[in-house]
C-alpha cells in the first residue's frame, strides 16, 4: 500500500531511492495525486483513473521540474478532462498519429484537386511556394492567428489577390479534411478576404492604333497571331493558346472550345479576318495546334515577353505624341546608339527612357503598360457594348455563365452573336488602322 502524506518539496526530496522497482506515494492534499520513485532516482507525478473500464495511469510530469503546486493543478485539470470524456494520453497519441499539413495537402491534391479542378496545377504551385513551411506541422497545431498573420504578410509582400487566393486554398484544404472525417476545426474559418476591386481596364480608342502598330512590327509571329486571334474572338488566354485545328469548322466559320473555365463547351463564331489568319497559319504548320510551341511538341505557352515588347513599343509611341517627351526619347536613343554598336532592344530603350525621365523629373503616363493579356477579352466585350450589343449577346459571345441569364443565352442563335462580333471587330480594326 502506498504511503500517504502532504506533498512538499522538502519531503519529496527526502524520499529514498529503492534498490529495484519503484515506490509509490500519495498526496493527502489533492485527492488522486501520486508520485513514484524509481531505482534510478526518477520522481514522477501521476494520477490513476478508470477509463473505458481500464485502470489508466496519466503522467503529469517529473519532480522537481514540475513543482508540487503545479502537479496539483495538473491533477485537477486531468481529472476534469476525464470527467468530460477526454483522455489526455489519447489526445497526445492522436496528435502523434495525426496527419501533417504536407500529407493532407498531398491527399487533397490527388484525391480532390486533380480530379475536379482544371486549375489544380495552380494549387500545387501556390501551396508549395507559400505554405511549404507548414508541411511538417500537425494540422491541428496551425492556428487561426497564424493564418491571419500569413494573410497579412502575403498582402504586404505579394498583393491582395495572392493573399486572398492562399486563404481560399487553406480553407478548402481544411474543409476537405473535415469532410473526410477529421474532427478538428478549420483555422481559416472566420477570416475575411481583403475586398477586391473589379478590374475595368480595356484598350481605349486612342490606344488601339498604337497597339496595332506595335503588333505589326512584333518579331514573334506566333505571339502576334495569338493576340490578333484573342482580339477577334474574346476567348480566354488558355483557350486561344490551346486552339486546335480539329476544333475549327471551316464550313460554318466556328470554333468549338470543348471545355472552358466554367467546365462547359462554347462555340465561338469566327469573323472573316479570323478565318484568313487561320488559313495563313494552316499553310505553315502540320501540328495539331494553331499556335504550336517552338519544338512542336505542345502548344505555345507564354506570350508574356512578346506582350511586354508590344506594350512598351505602344507606350513609347504614346509618349512621342507629347513634344516634351519627344526630346527626351530622342536624347535617350542617341545615347544608346552611341554606346551600343550592336543595337538595343525595346526593353532596354524603355528602361532607359524611364531612368532619364526620373533624372529630369518628367512624369510619364503609364500608357499601355498596365494592360494585361486578360484585358483583351474585356476589350472585346467593351467594344460590343460600345457598338450597341445587348448584355445577353455579349455574355453569349464571351461564354459567360450566369444562373439568371443562362436560359436567355441558350435561346440565342449564333447569327446575332456573329453580327455583334463583326461590328465590334470592324470598330477595333478601324480605330487600330486609321492613319
Amino acid at each position: 500500500m502506498a504511503t500517504a502524506f502532504n506533498f512538499t518539496k522538502t519531503e519529496l526530496l527526502k524520499l529514498p531511492v529503492p534498490d529495484k522497482g519503484m515506490m509509490t506515494y500519495k498526496d493527502t492534499k489533492e485527492k488522486g495525486l501520486s508520485l513514484y520513485v524509481t531505482s534510478k532516482g526518477a520522481r514522477t507525478f501521476f494520477i490513476r483513473k478508470r477509463i473505458n473500464g481500464r485502470d489508466e495511469r496519466i503522467i503529469l510530469g517529473s519532480f522537481p521540474d514540475v513543482t508540487v503546486e503545479q502537479a496539483r493543478k495538473k491533477a485537477l485539470s486531468a481529472k476534469a478532462k476525464v470527467a468530460d470524456g477526454k483522455h489526455p494520453h489519447l489526445e497526445k497519441r492522436r496528435l502523434r498519429e495525426e496527419t501533417t499539413f504536407g500529407e493532407l495537402f498531398h491527399e487533397y491534391l490527388e484525391r480532390y484537386s486533380k480530379r475536379n479542378k482544371r486549375s489544380w496545377k495552380y494549387d500545387e504551385r501556390e501551396v508549395n511556394k507559400f505554405l511549404s513551411h507548414w508541411f511538417k506541422r500537425k494540422i491541428s497545431t496551425i492556428t487561426q492567428h497564424e493564418v491571419r498573420e500569413l494573410q497579412e504578410k502575403l498582402y504586404k509582400e505579394n498583393g491582395m489577390y495572392q493573399a486572398n487566393r492562399i486563404l481560399e486554398r487553406i480553407r478548402a484544404i481544411y474543409n476537405k479534411a473535415i469532410e473526410w472525417g477529421w474532427e478538428g476545426s478549420n483555422p481559416a474559418k472566420g477570416i475575411k478576404k481583403f475586398k477586391e476591386k473589379s478590374r475595368d481596364r480595356f484598350i481605349q480608342p486612342n490606344e488601339l492604333p498604337l497597339l496595332f502598330q506595335a503588333l505589326e512590327i512584333e518579331e514573334n509571329k506566333t505571339a502576334k497571331d495569338y493576340i490578333l486571334m484573342s482580339l477577334m474572338t474574346g476567348a480566354r488566354k488558355a483557350n486561344v493558346l490551346g486552339m486546335r485545328w480539329d476544333q475549327i469548322s471551316w464550313e460554318r466559320h466556328e470554333w468549338r472550345i470543348p471545355e472552358t473555365k466554367n467546365g462547359e463547351p462554347v462555340t465561338i463564331p469566327l469573323i472573316q479576318q479570323a478565318m484568313e489568319l487561320l488559313e495563313q497559319r494552316r499553310r505553315k504548320t502540320n501540328k495539331p495546334w494553331v499556335f504550336p510551341s517552338a519544338t512542336g511538341q505542345d502548344h505555345y505557352k507564354d506570350p508574356k515577353k512578346a506582350w511586354d515588347r508590344i506594350r512598351q513599343r505602344a507606350t513609347i509611341a504614346l509618349w512621342q505624341q507629347t513634344p516634351e517627351h519627344v526630346k527626351l526619347i530622342e536624347d535617350v536613343e542617341k545615347a544608346l546608339q552611341k554606346n551600343d554598336n550592336y543595337g538595343y532592344t525595346v526593353l532596354k530603350l524603355f528602361k532607359a527612357i524611364l531612368e532619364e525621365a526620373k533624372k529630369r523629373k518628367i512624369d510619364l503616363p503609364v500608357g499601355l503598360t498596365d494592360i494585361r493579356l486578360h484585358d483583351i477579352r474585356r476589350t472585346v466585350g467593351s467594344y460590343q457594348a460600345i457598338t450597341g450589343a445587348s448584355l445577353p449577346i455579349i455574355g453569349k459571345s464571351l461564354g459567360h455563365k450566369s444562373q439568371q441569364a443562362t436560359q436567355i443565352y441558350s435561346r440565342l442563335h449564333l447569327d446575332p452573336v456573329r453580327a455583334a462580333m463583326e461590328t465590334a471587330s470592324e470598330a477595333m480594326f478601324k480605330f487600330g488602322t486609321k492613319e
